[in-house]
């Protein structure tokens, strides 16, 4: 599914992010950086050591990373360049700010491609595995967000992509743009 937001493509597939040839995947990460399970272990094992090397340096120079925020390393053996790790929020019932701490983390992420110049990036769906938020709730915001962005910084990203690993995910993001696009491509 593309959708053009005004000289971009937002994209909805479903797949493996691991495979994607976008300039950057983003990694739902966990705050040390370290690799673990889901997504995470995914991308540093197909990645190879590059990637925990990169992470390992930058936790030295930073400690853990923050929740919603976003930083970027090689991308190893990957198909993409770099990848652009963040730390989703863990599901708490939804009032410990976790739709703001999920919006953070497209923005960051966004963000790091501007400023290291890169057009595509794809993107898993943030905090909907093992972090327990509610996948029809994160799409809208994953959604809302990269599409307010894109309209707000228009031609620095023209390629975002959603690879959305299962049936269930896809379709919760098909249904949350279908519902949401008319009022997202209006405020451009």
């Amino acid at each position: 599914m593309l959708q053009r937001i005004g000289p971009s493509t937002l994209e909805l597939v479903q797949g493996d992010i691991t495979r994607q040839d976008t300039d950057a995947i983003v990694n739902a990460a966990n705050s040390s950086l370290m690799g673990g399970g889901g997504v995470d272990g995914a991308i540093h094992r197909a990645g190879g050591p590059a990637i925990l090397e990169e992470c390992q340096r930058i936790r030295s120079r930073q400690g853990s990373l923050a929740t919603g925020r976003a930083v970027i390393t090689t991308g190893g053996r990957l198909k993409a360049r770099h990848v652009i790790h963040t730390v989703g929020p863990v599901w708490r019932g939804g009032g410990e700010g976790e739709p703001e701490l999920l919006a953070s983390c497209y923005r960051c992420s966004l963000e790091l491609a501007w400023q290291h110049e890169l057009t595509s990036v794809a993107f898993p769906s943030i905090s909907t595995g093992i972090y327990g938020h509610p996948v029809n709730l994160a799409a809208p915001v994953a959604l809302q967000t990269v599409t307010r962005s894109l309209v707000e910084q228009p031609q620095r990203v023209t390629l975002v992509r959603f690879v959305l690993f299962d049936r269930e995910t896809f379709s919760a993001y098909m249904d949350a743009l279908a519902d949401d696009m008319p009022t997202l491509v209006g405020a451009d």
